[in-house]
């Protein structure tokens, strides 16, 4: 079950919708003066070198961010993203990549925290020596646990100040992740019914894969979105990752219109056949 590594898929096409969404989010909750709590059910290391052999065995971020990286017409939503990508490459080199954590840190506030959950041995301890370098402020915001995401999220919610975003982001390398996932999210809501949940799920050909988006709808929420993009069709194989998707319960009433705008920019730059395509669905009642 630990052999899923991020680092083979740092800032693939995946990691430009997830976390182009996630920034948006972060700077959406600091808005408003009350602190909040972000939850990371599957935290990975928090950081990536783009020039490392993990990350160089299929050099996925070429064909992700790499295709971002010296354009001029970005949508607001991705100037956004690579203006935060940039900070982390700042003589212009493309060569680190950071994660969720990292991003989620550099958007915190003094009273705002950081819960991060990592069961992979190796991603874990690598987390910890990021952390542990990064230093200063994000050690008093930050702690790691070392147990399943799943559960362990449960016991936090809701946070204390009641304002949150809980972001799940497993392998699914084990299928049973689908179920775990609508799962933590239907508990979440009975928990923390305001919170914000941000799920990012691959496009692979597994049943299950189109099921969750749907068994998430189906949960009740009054308000949530469901973006998705895919880059190019199935392969013949079966296997790969052809896409992937957001859906996010309780998003900001803001980002709907910033994905209208960037979802068609997405498919159009990162297509990598003719089969590439995005889906956006919005229910704000």
């Amino acid at each position: 079950m630990f052999s899923y590594r991020h680092a083979f898929h740092a800032g693939n096409h995946a990691d430009v919708l997830k976390h182009a969404i996630l920034i948006h989010v972060l700077d959406y909750l600091g808005q408003k003066d009350t602190p909040y709590w972000v939850i990371d059910t599957h935290a990975g290391a928090g950081l990536y070198r783009l020039d490392s052999d993990w990350a160089n065995k299929n050099a996925e971020f070429a064909d992700g961010i790499g295709r971002l990286w010296d354009r001029t017409d970005l949508p607001p939503l991705l100037a956004r993203y690579m203006e935060c990508m940039r900070q982390y490459n700042p003589n212009g080199q493309l060569r680190h990549y950071p994660g969720s954590p990292w991003l989620a840190l550099d958007g915190l506030r003094e009273h705002d925290r950081l819960r991060l959950f990592e069961r992979h041995p190796t991603e874990a301890e690598v987390l910890v020596g990021n952390l542990e370098k990064r230093g200063g402020m994000a050690l008093r915001q930050a702690t790691i646990f070392d147990t399943d995401g799943f559960e362990g999220m449960k016991a936090l919610l809701p946070p204390p100040p009641r304002r949150g975003l809980v972001v799940i982001d497993p392998s699914y390398e084990d299928k049973q992740d689908y179920r775990h996932v609508a799962l933590a999210v239907k508990e979440g809501l009975k928990r923390f019914a305001t919170g914000t949940y941000a799920v990012w799920y691959p496009q692979v050909q597994r049943r299950e894969s189109t099921e969750l988006p749907r068994q998430l709808e189906k949960l009740g929420a009054q308000r949530w979105l469901h973006a998705s993009l895919s880059v190019r069709k199935p392969a013949t194989d079966g296997f790969g990752l052809h896409g992937s998707g957001m859906f996010l319960v309780n998003p900001p009433w803001t980002l709907g219109a910033q994905l209208k705008e960037a979802l068609p920019w997405l498919k159009n730059v990162l297509a990598q056949d003719e089969r590439a395509r995005y889906t956006l669905d919005v229910h704000m009642d």
